[in-house]
């Protein structure tokens, strides 16, 4: 059993991306290519943004700190801290609207259940 704290890496990555300069940083929490699901603590500045891409599968994204918003051809959504946003089966991007950090949740497709 393996115990994290999501505020102390947040707050680990805030400061990672205020020194970056793309203005984002991220580190995953749980899984990776030996398991299916995929966690990640991902930080972004101010005005910071992930480009357009493609859904990767079932995926959603907690609001830890901060404001951001989602955004697909058809809609946006924003989100504050405590909320859980749930990332549409389309492409989609993701801009910090202030410092913000997320917990990206996601099973790539193929993965069995």
């Amino acid at each position: 059993m393996q115990k994290l704290s999501l505020e102390t890496i947040a707050r680990d990555q805030l400061a990672a991306a205020a020194r970056g300069s793309a203005g984002r940083a991220s580190s995953t929490v749980f899984g990776g290519h030996e398991h299916a699901l995929r966690q990640a603590v991902i930080a972004l500045q101010a005005g910071a943004v992930i480009s357009d891409h493609e859904n990767p599968g079932e995926a959603t994204l907690y609001v830890l700190s901060g404001r951001v918003e989602l955004t697909s051809a058809a809609d946006s959504w924003q989100g504050r801290q405590g909320d859980l946003i749930i990332i549409p089966d389309a492409t989609h991007g993701l801009r910090a609207l202030e410092d913000s950090a997320i917990l990206y949740t996601a099973v790539p497709r193929g993965h069995v259940r």
